[in-house]
C-alpha cells in the first residue's frame, strides 16, 4: 500500500507544478523556456540538496534546525581559507567544506544517540551556537568578492553540458540518493527505523547510530551547500541563508516526507524543493508581491500534511482488516 501511495503523492505534487508553470505561463510566455526553467533549477539547486539531507533524518523521526546555520558557518570559513590560501585547489576546499559540515553534523548526531536529547532541541540549540560562531571567527566583517579568487567564486558558475557545475551537483546528489535510499542496507535501515523503532531493534539495527549516521549526511551536504551558495553568491556574512531551514523543512513535507518518520521517497523530496524554488521565481514575474510565497507555501504544507494523515489512517484500517481471521 506504502509503495502505491507514494507515486500518487509524487503525481500529484508533480501536476501541481505544472499547472502552476502553465499559469505563470499565460502571463509571461518566457518563464516556460528551456533557458528559463534550467535558470530555475540552477536557483533550487541548494534548497534540493539540503533536502535530501534534511529527508534522511526526517525518515528516522528526527529533525535538523541547524542546517542553514550550518551552511553559513562552512560558507564563511571556506571563504576565509580562500582569503588566506588563495591558490588551494577546489577540490580540496570541497573536501573541507564537506568534511566540516559532517562534524557539525555528527555534533547533533552524537547528542541525540548518545544524550537521547530531542533532535529539535540539540538542533536549535547548535543552531545559535553555529551562528554565533561565524560572528567570533569573522569579528562580524562580511567576505566579498573582490576578496575571493577567481576560481573559488567560478567553479559553481562554469558549465558542463549546457548547466553549471551547481545544477550538476544537485543531480548527482539526487542520484546517489536514489541509489543509497533502494539499494543499500543503510537506505533501508533509515525506512525501518522510522517506520517501527522497536520492530527495527528486534531486526538488529542500531536506532542511534542510524540516527547518528542520517544527522552525519545532512551535514555534509550542507557543508556541500556552503561553498557552492558562498562562491556562487560571492559573499559571506554572518546571516547567510537566514531562516532557510525552515524552507527545506517545508519542501520535505510537501513533498510527502512524513513528519512521524519512516514515509517518503527523493523524488518527493525533489518535488518538493522544485515547487518551491518555481513559487519564488513566478510570483515577481506576474507581479504578485512575495509575501505570498509564504501563504503558498503555508497551504501547501498544510495540504501536505492534511494528505500524509489521510493515507496513515487508511494504512492502519487495511492493516487491521488484513488481520482479522475469515469467518
Amino acid at each position: 500500500m506504502v509503495s502505491r501511495l507514494i507515486p500518487v503523492r509524487e503525481a500529484i505534487l508533480a501536476g501541481a507544478i505544472l499547472v502552476l508553470l502553465a499559469l505563470v505561463a499565460s502571463r509571461f510566455a518566457g518563464f516556460v523556456a528551456p533557458a528559463n526553467l534550467a535558470n530555475v533549477f540552477n536557483d533550487t539547486a541548494p534548497l534540493i540538496i539540503l533536502a535530501l539531507g534534511q529527508m534522511v533524518v526526517i525518515l528516522t523521526r528526527c529533525i535538523d534546525l541547524s542546517v542553514a546555520a550550518n551552511l553559513a558557518l562552512t560558507g564563511m570559513t571556506v571563504a576565509m581559507i580562500n582569503v588566506a590560501m588563495p591558490g588551494l585547489p577546489i577540490p580540496v576546499i570541497i573536501a573541507v567544506a564537506i568534511a566540516l559540515g559532517a562534524v557539525m553534523g555528527a555534533i547533533n548526531g552524537l547528542l541525540v544517540w548518545k544524550l537521547s536529547i530531542p533532535p529539535i532541541v540539540v538542533t536549535l540549540g547548535t543552531m545559535t551556537i553555529f551562528r554565533g560562531t561565524i560572528f567570533l571567527i569573522s569579528d562580524g566583517k562580511w567576505v566579498n568578492a573582490h576578496e575571493m579568487s577567481a576560481a573559488f567564486t567560478g567553479f559553481p558558475r562554469a558549465a558542463f553540458l549546457g548547466l553549471p557545475v551547481l545544477s550538476w551537483a544537485a543531480i548527482a546528489t539526487i542520484l546517489v540518493f536514489g541509489v543509497m535510499m533502494a539499494r543499500t542496507p543503510l537506505g533501508r535501515s533509515i525506512f525501518a527505523v522510522g517506520g517501527n523503532p522497536h520492530a527495527a531493534v528486534y531486526a538488529g539495527i542500531d536506532v542511534g547510530r542510524t540516527q547518528f549516521l542520517a544527522f552525519v549526511i545532512s551535514g555534509a551536504l550542507a557543508g556541500l551547500t556552503g561553498y557552492l551558495w558562498v562562491a556562487r553568491y560571492a559573499v559571506a556574512y554572518v546571516d547567510i541563508a537566514g531562516g532557510f531551514e525552515l524552507e527545506v523543512v517545508a519542501a520535505c513535507v510537501i513533498g510527502g516526507i512524513s513528519i512521524a518518520g519512516g514515509i517518503g521517497s527523493v523524488g518527493g523530496a525533489v518535488l518538493g524543493a522544485i515547487f518551491l524554488g518555481v513559487v519564488k521565481n513566478a510570483l515577481p514575474v506576474v507581479d504578485i508581491s512575495p509575501f505570498w510565497q509564504l501563504a503558498i507555501s503555508g497551504s501547501a504544507i498544510l495540504i501536505a500534511v492534511a494528505f500524509n494523515a489521510r493515507a496513515g489512517k487508511a494504512r492502519g484500517r487495511i492493516i487491521l482488516k488484513s488481520t482479522v481471521a475469515p469467518t
